[in-house]
């Protein structure tokens, strides 16, 4: 990303653009919870995760970008090395663990994007999502979900709240029902105090149970939550081609990428059956290729995020599989 960021620093951001923005289609639109997307392709939470390469992403042909995960303080994550490639499963494991520069400079940076975008309009939709420091107890979680709600409310085109990544201890325990009606309903206390409101996603694992799911999809439709993101990585380590002495050295980490593929796709076809239209839900995990995307839409995702499979497919993924849908 840094070669990309010096080619659009020199100038080269119109050819970049040019290569490999996709077309777009005038008989189509792509509008998720009042937010008008370019193309239903969008880069997940975890690899821009301090705003600092929204014109590199936006070159590269992005309908949306989701920055974060973002924490009220500044924190390291967990210990290096936390990203391992899993080729013969084109998957990866991570154990970031939230790192990321705090919430205030995330926001300053936002500030600067707006205001240089103000003058060479962007198209770009940018989504906040938002987590806990790993120091704080999971009893007082809603009130850093507060702070980094209010910090970049002003900068970002929707929320997601990231209760599902299994890599901050305890943190999946606040997709309990009643943990996350505390978080939700807080949260869309300030947001209807603003003079605009954003809409609200929250993001689920892929390793609930049948139970936990009603329950996510009975409290969405009972506070009018804005859409669901389906899904985070998984623990599980189930099918893989990876040898178990090579998962054992890796060791803890959410999995992510071609194994999560049919689990991810299964989620997204049950919340939108149940969810009857109501409510949207954007598809992630799994997605290297236009076939992967239509597999998400089919199911009835209203747009789809890539993560792994951009690392694996490269900078022509989006183009690639606008081209194909």
């Amino acid at each position: 990303m840094n070669g990309l960021k010096l080619l659009c620093s020199i100038g080269f951001k119109p050819l970049l653009t040019a290569c490999f923005t996709p077309k777009k289609n005038p008989g189509k639109e792509w509008i998720v919870a009042g937010i008008r997307f370019t193309n239903p392709v969008g880069l997940g939470a975890g690899f821009d995760k301090n705003a600092l390469y929204l014109r590199e992403l936006e070159a590269l042909g992005f309908g949306f970008v989701e920055i974060g995960t973002v924490t009220p303080l500044a924190q390291p994550g967990n210990e290096k090395p936390r990203v391992f490639r899993l080729i013969e499963d084109k998957a990866l494991i991570n154990r970031m663990g939230f790192n990321n520069d705090g919430v205030q400079a995330v926001a300053d940076r936002l500030k600067k994007w707006r205001s240089a975008t103000a003058q060479r309009p962007s198209s770009l939709i940018i989504g906040g999502n938002i987590g806990k420091n790993k120091v704080t107890p999971n009893e007082e979680a809603w009130k850093d979900y507060e702070i980094c709600f209010k910090e970049l409310h002003t900068y970002v085109d929707y929320f997601v709240v990231n209760v599902s990544s299994p890599n901050t201890p305890g943190l999946r325990e606040l997709q309990e029902k009643e943990s996350l009606r505390k978080i939700l309903q807080h949260l869309q206390m300030i947001n209807n105090g603003k003079a605009i409101a954003k809409p609200i996603f929250l993001k689920i694992a892929p390793d609930l149970t049948q139970e936990q799911i009603d329950d996510v999809i009975d409290l969405a439709l009972e506070i009018k939550l804005d859409g669901l993101v389906a899904t985070n990585t998984t623990i599980s380590r189930e099918g893989l081609t990876t040898t178990d002495s090579r998962l054992t050295t890796i060791g803890a980490g959410g999995l992510s990428g071609a194994p999560l593929k049919q689990r991810s796709t299964e989620v997204v076809k049950y919340l939108c059956e149940r969810l009857k239209g109501e409510i949207p839900v954007m598809a992630s995990g799994g997605i290297f290729t236009g076939e992967d995307a239509k597999e998400k839409l089919a199911a009835g995702a209203a747009v789809v995020q890539v993560w792994t499979g951009f690392i694996y497919e490269g900078p022509a993924i989006v183009k690639n599989i606008c081209k194909s849908l």
